[in-house]
């Protein structure tokens, strides 16, 4: 596979390489792609130097797989010239997921409904990855109704700048502010921007994007999206209220069998998911599963994943892994 990967030079788009490289995804030609300030310069693959390229060239070069970690602007303006030449684009930004002719992809979950014409495919936010991973083996069991979910998201989801605001504040430098605030030794309940219903961006991408990669819209979604003070890893507190009645034990094992679930789920050994544990890992950790005593049939659970990983770069490669594997791409250059 000839794979471009598209804001190298990012966040995510450093953990994209490091990812294909651990996964070692198959690449014939790798072709980094940044903005115009960083063409000509290096990034490391495999411990080899691959020089970075525009736009215009990495599409000229004829890609098989292009995955878009460059924000929603950029994957608007380009992913579909690259889908022009027949290059089939995973984008990780906001652009394309809610386009009802763009399939919003969680492999575990939706991958095949994935088929050779899909040249643009969307993947989910980082919170909602985690989140509909847990809930999708237990909504197909017990049916959701509703679901409220806060989250405890690091700062590393809005990018280098914020990872560098609040390693200032911990050092006591004065430096660029990401946010509106300090984060350090603070919670800020602002993800993303506000909309005209009072919710951020952030808080509807979880109430929306469940149901459509469960193509189901029966449930509902109520989101709290808080930004905190860790460098990586978010985390979710999530209530969830289903038509029929659960057995514990039962969930538990359901979530045990779901692939790229770990439970750690164990109160008498101060057993439970942290972002300190999950970091640099590409599993979604689960525990503190206890029924909500205050109404039937409810369930609450703590959902902890590396947002960099399977929230962004790993569920990313993982398409491209199902692509490749159920011969769903066609190589442009023979």
């Amino acid at each position: 596979m000839k794979v471009a990967v598209v804001g190298a030079t990012g966040m995510v788009g450093e953990v994209m390489l490091k990812v294909l490289a651990e996964r070692n995804f198959l690449i014939t030609e790798l072709i980094p792609v940044a903005s115009e300030r960083s063409i000509g310069k290096q990034v490391i693959y495999k411990n080899d130097p691959y020089t970075i390229v525009g736009m215009q060239t990495a599409i000229d070069m004829l890609p098989d797989i292009a995955i878009f970690s460059a924000g929603g602007g950029t994957s608007l303006e380009w992913a579909p010239k690259f889908a022009e030449v027949g290059t089939t684009v995973i984008d990780n930004s906001s652009a394309w997921r809610m386009d009802p002719t763009k399939k919003l992809v969680v492999p575990e979950i939706n991958a095949n409904e994935l088929t050779t014409e899909d040249k643009i495919i969307a993947n989910p936010n980082c919170s909602t990855i985690q989140m509909v991973l847990a809930l999708a083996p237990l909504h197909k069991q017990y049916t959701m109704k509703r679901v409220v979910v806060s989250t405890y998201q690091s700062v590393s989801g809005t990018g280098v700048k914020a990872v560098q605001q609040l390693d200032n504040e911990i050092a006591g430098v004065k430096g660029e502010m990401a946010y509106p605030y300090p984060i350090n030794r603070n919670a800020l309940p602002h993800c993303d921007v506000f909309e005209e219903n009072g919710y951020t961006k952030e808080e509807m991408k979880l109430a929306r994007e469940p149901q459509k990669i469960l193509n189901d819209k029966t449930f509902s979604v109520s989101a709290t999206a808080v930004r905190i003070p860790t460098a990586g890893g978010h985390s979710e507190s999530v209530n969830v209220e289903f038509e029929n009645d659960f057995d514990l034990t039962e969930v538990r094992k359901l979530l045990h069998e779901t692939p790229g679930i770990v439970v750690q789920d164990n109160p008498d050994t101060n057993t439970y998911p942290m972002p300190i544990y999950a970091h640099d890992k590409d599993d979604v950790f689960v525990g503190r599963i206890r029924r909500d005593e205050t109404q039937p049939n409810t369930l609450n659970m703590w959902i902890v994943a590396d947002n960099l990983r399977k929230g962004a770069a790993t569920n990313a490669v993982q398409i491209a892994e199902y692509l490749v594997e159920k011969q769903l791409i066609k190589a442009l250059v023979s």
